[in-house]
């Protein structure tokens, strides 16, 4: 069942690249949930804890869901198609 809900993310997040419908980044995303223009935001399994605290606090405030991914952010990197480690992506509402 793990694995079902996993695949799920990882097809979304897939799709949501191919629209080009997602943010990549610590700093966009927290600037865009600040500002209360992000609708949902995946972790790597690996972000670091002060990132995880500063998003959640935001979160919290906006009711934006997190989802917290199974994979690492080298592999989450790769996943998106890009030469480095990814640990935050976000989706705009």
């Amino acid at each position: 069942m793990a694995t079902e809900k996993t695949d799920k993310n990882i097809s979304e997040i897939r799709k949501l690249l191919k629209e080009k419908k997602v943010i990549v980044g610590t700093q966009r995303t927290i600037k865009d949930l600040k500002l209360g223009k992000t609708g949902k935001i995946y972790l790597s399994s690996n972000c670091s804890e002060k990132t995880l605290d500063t998003i959640s606090h935001y979160a919290k405030l906006t009711k934006t869901p997190i989802t917290k991914l199974r994979y690492p952010n080298d592999e989450l990197g790769i996943l998106c198609k890009k030469p480095y480690s990814i640990s935050v992506l976000s989706v705009p509402k």
